[in-house]
């Protein structure tokens, strides 16, 4: 079974125990912020139906992590949730601390409802994430539920401290390469990680299995994250949906960004005397290009993804659903988009 059958099978079971879990807020007096949560979660409003709701990237991992390691994954569904709606969570604190307008070509929440509306939107989120993972106890034994919180819990913690670093350097001109790689563990693979890692303590992985594909999601972020720093300068507009070079303009500390700071040529000193503008994107990215920063960050998303797939081979996944593992990293750091 391919990776396009089995989410053709797991994502509507996923999509209505995520709208379960919502519906815990909802009620007469609070109708409208139930909908503030289901605009956000991209149920209601423009763009219901595609990008609105997101790709679910990360429950998918999970679900197809319990089912390689030998177990049943509709029984994981409510702690699939639980691992989207963090991520939502998340996504909605982010975008009132980057000041973000849009996420997925809609208005953010708190673009939409204001910033005091979009943080308990967030907060209520991450309560109902709480809740769904504990609903797992129907199925599970309490000792796993909690071993799986832990887990989850432990990736809150590293997303909050790699958005932190994320902001911290916002206005820092010299940020290193150094300084680049724990801001993307926590941001982009702490709960990739997690993800993977909770999908193996539900499927009845024994430790060293839950080890490597915990190892795996964790690199399969981290490259994820480059590929995305490359398309941020030199992607296809057509097929990321942004301006080419945003990155670029927005003045992110993005790994080729930072490379070629650390080479102190042509690159750093235009970049350390004002902000690029649109108008010189193409420039400069081609600039940044010669002095090596396309290549260099290409060889380490390759290195990343050979790391990513290595440990997904140690871990032994079985059947359809290791097929669709590999399938599903292959296709995420292949992207173009």
């Amino acid at each position: 079974m391919t990776l396009q059958q089995k989410t053709s099978i797991m994502l509507p079971s996923l999509e209505e125990e995520l709208q379960r879990q919502i519906r815990r807020i909802d009620g007469i007096a609070s109708q409208p912020f139930y909908e503030m949560l289901t605009y956000h979660m991209g149920w209601n409003g423009e763009q219901t139906v595609g990008s609105g709701a997101g790709k679910r990237i990360r429950p998918l991992l999970m679900l197809l992590v319990v089912e390689a390691s030998g177990g049943q994954w509709l029984r994981a569904i409510s702690a699939a949730a639980a691992i989207e709606i963090v991520h939502n969570f998340s996504l909605v604190h982010d975008d009132i601390e980057d000041d973000s307008p849009t996420r997925r070509g809609r208005v953010t929440v708190w673009k939409k409802f204001g910033v005091p509306m979009a943080v308990n939107v967030g907060d209520a989120l991450f309560a109902i994430a709480n809740q769904a993972l504990l609903d797992s106890a129907a199925h599970y034994p309490a000792g796993t539920v909690l071993r799986a919180a832990v887990s989850l819990d432990h990736a809150c913690i590293e997303l909050t401290r790699g958005q932190y670093l994320d902001m911290s350097y916002e206005n820092g001109r010299h940020i290193s390469e150094d300084d680049y790689w724990p801001m993307v563990d926590g941001k982009t693979a702490a709960l990739l990680s997690a993800s993977a890692e909770i999908g193996a303590i539900l499927g009845g992985a024994d430790d060293e299995a839950l080890h490597y594909y915990s190892d795996f999601a964790r690199h399969l972020g981290m490259a994820f994250q480059v590929r995305d720093d490359i398309l941020g300068i030199w992607g296809d507009e057509s097929a990321t949906g942004k301006s080419a070079a945003s990155d670029l303009t927005e003045g992110k500390n993005s790994l080729p960004i930072l490379y070629g700071i650390g080479r102190n040529g042509a690159f750093a000193r235009r970049w350390s005397a004002s902000p690029i503008t649109a108008h010189e994107t193409s420039a400069v990215a081609q600039l940044l290009k010669d002095e090596g920063a396309f290549d260099y960050s290409v060889e380490q998303a390759e290195k990343l993804t050979e790391l990513a797939m290595a440990s997904l081979r140690a871990a032994n996944p079985q059947g359809d659903a290791g097929d669709a593992l590999a399938e599903l990293a292959r296709k995420l750091l292949n992207r173009k988009s």
